[in-house]
C-alpha cells in the first residue's frame, strides 16, 4: 500500500480519494503536517487585513492551497483513469506535500509585501505560491532522473519508486526504464498543473502583463539552467565564472529572484521596487546555490535527505570544484589537482574517495573561498534591502528570511539578526 497524504485542517476538498490500487470506493487523502517554519525570524506586528501575517505562516498557508488543488486534480484524473490516479497522481501529490521549506512562496510573499501588497491580493499570492511549488516538484523529479539520484527529501526518488512498483507487480520489461519513463510523465504533469493553477488565479488587471512575463521567463530559465548543468560535464567546463552563471540560471533565478519580482509585480509595485528586489534576489539566489554545493560536498545524507558527493560523481561544474581546480593549478598543488580531476565523473567514488576530495579542496582553500563569496553576496543583498525604500515591516521580513537562509555575514553587525544556524555546520535539505 502506498503512503497517503494528509489534508491540513480547514482545507476544502471536493471528494475523498485513495492512493491504493484502483477501486470504485475511495478514502480520504490527507496532506502532511505543515513544514517546520523558517526559524530565527523576529517579526513585528502586522496589519489586520492579512490572514498570513509573518513569513513563518506562509508555508502552512500555501500547503493548504496546494493540498486543495491536488485533491481537485485527483478528482479530475479519476475520471480519466483510476490506475493513473493511483500510480502517478498519488505519488506526485505525496512528493509535493512532503517536506521542503517552501522558500519560493516565502520569497514571493516577501516581494508582495515589499511591493505594498494588501489583504485583498493575498489569495492570489498564495495560489501563485502553490504553483511555484508544483514547478519546483517538476524540476526535482526531472533533476533526480537526469542525475540518477536515489533519494529526494529522505525517501526514494520518484523514478526509483516507479521502478519498485514495476518489480512489485512483476510487470514485463525493464523496471528502470519503466521508472524513468513514468517519472518523466509525473514531472510533466506537475508542470501542467502548475500552469493550470497560475492560469486559474485571479490577478489584478494592472499586474497581469508584468507577472505573466516573469512567470513565462522563469519557466524557460529553469530549463536553460538545467541544460547548462547537463552540458557542463560533457564539455569539461571548469571556469568559476561559468559555474556562477549556471548557479544563477539553475537555482538562483527561480528560487529567489523571480519569486521576489513576481510577488512585487502581483502587488502592482513600481519598476524601481522590482529592480531593487531583483538585485537583492540575484545575490541571494546565487549564494543559495553555492551553499547547496557545500552541502553536497561536506554534508551528510541523513540530514541532507539525499546522497552527498553526487556533484563530484556526476562531474558537475560547481563553483566549489571550479575554484578548487583553478587554485590547485595556479598554486601547483599537483597532488590535489590529481585527486580532483580523478574524482570528477567517477560514479564509483566511495566515502574514502570523497574524503580525499574534501581534503584536496581544503588544501587549496576552496571551501573558504566559497564561504567568502557567500558572505559577500549576502552582505550585498542585505545592503540593497536596507538602502531601498521598502515598507519597514516588509524589509524586516525579507532581511530575516535572507539571514535565516544564508546566515549573517560577519560584516553585518546587528546581532539580533543572527539566525540560529549561522555559519555553523552545513546541514539540511535546502530543496
Amino acid at each position: 500500500m502506498r503512503p497517503t497524504v494528509t489534508l491540513p485542517k480547514g482545507t476544502a476538498m471536493r471528494r475523498e480519494a485513495t492512493a491504493d490500487a484502483p477501486s470504485n470506493s475511495t478514502t480520504l487523502v490527507n496532506a502532511p503536517p505543515a513544514a517546520p517554519p523558517l526559524a530565527g525570524l523576529r517579526t513585528p506586528a502586522r496589519t489586520s487585513d492579512r490572514s498570513v501575517r509573518t513569513v513563518e505562516e506562509v508555508a502552512p498557508a500555501v500547503e493548504r492551497v496546494l493540498a486543495a488543488h491536488l485533491a481537485e486534480r485527483r478528482w479530475d484524473s479519476d475520471a480519466v483513469s483510476e490506475r493513473f490516479t493511483a500510480d502517478v497522481v498519488s505519488r506526485l501529490s505525496e512528493l509535493a506535500l512532503r517536506g521542503g521549506k517552501r522558500l519560493r512562496p516565502a520569497f514571493l510573499w516577501c516581494g508582495w509585501c515589499a511591493g505594498g501588497g494588501t489583504g485583498e491580493g493575498e489569495r492570489a499570492v498564495l495560489r501563485v505560491g502553490a504553483a511555484l511549488e508544483l514547478l519546483q516538484v517538476c524540476a526535482l523529479i526531472h533533476d533526480d532522473l537526469m542525475d540518477c539520484a536515489p533519494l529526494r527529501r529522505g525517501r526514494p526518488s520518484l523514478h526509483v519508486a516507479f521502478a519498485d512498483l514495476h518489480r512489485d507487480r512483476q510487470l514485463v520489461g525493464d523496471a528502470k526504464e519503466f521508472g524513468a519513463s513514468a517519472a518523466l510523465l509525473a514531472g510533466d504533469l506537475a508542470l501542467v498543473w502548475a500552469h493550470d493553477l497560475w492560469e486559474a488565479t485571479a490577478v489584478p488587471t494592472a499586474a497581469r502583463r508584468p507577472s505573466r512575463e516573469l512567470w513565462q521567463a522563469m519557466r524557460t530559465e529553469i530549463v536553460a539552467g538545467q541544460y547548462l548543468d547537463l552540458h557542463g560535464p560533457a564539455a569539461g567546463t571548469w571556469q568559476p565564472a561559468e559555474a556562477l552563471r549556471i548557479a544563477h540560471l539553475k537555482a538562483g533565478l527561480y528560487t529567489v529572484q523571480r519569486p521576489l519580482e513576481l510577488g512585487a509585480a502581483l502587488a502592482g509595485a513600481p519598476v524601481t521596487v522590482r529592480e531593487c528586489l531583483a538585485r537583492a534576489g540575484q545575490r541571494v539566489g546565487v549564494a543559495f546555490q553555492l551553499r547547496d554545493d557545500l552541502i553536497d560536498a561536506y554534508g551528510d545524507a541523513s540530514s541532507a535527505g539525499k546522497p552527498v558527493g553526487e556533484d563530484v560523481r556526476r562531474g558537475k561544474p560547481t563553483y566549489l570544484m571550479a575554484v578548487g581546480l583553478e587554485r590547485a593549478k595556479a598554486g601547483e598543488h599537483r597532488k590535489a589537482e590529481r585527486v580532483l580531476t580523478g574524482a570528477l565523473g567517477d560514479r564509483a567514488l566511495d566515502d574514502a574517495g570523497l574524503e580525499r576530495v574534501r581534503a584536496a579542496l581544503a588544501e587549496v582553500g576552496a571551501p573558504a573561498m566559497v564561504r567568502q563569496r557567500i558572505d559577500t553576496l549576502a552582505r550585498e543583498a542585505l545592503d540593497t534591502v536596507a538602502d531601498a525604500d521598502l515598507p519597514a515591516a516588509a524589509a524586516h521580513e525579507l532581511t530575516g528570511l535572507i539571514t535565516t537562509l544564508l546566515g549573517v555575514p560577519p560584516s553585518v553587525g546587528d546581532a539580533s539578526l543572527r539566525a540560529p544556524t549561522g555559519w555553523g555546520p552545513i546541514r539540511g535539505d535546502i530543496a
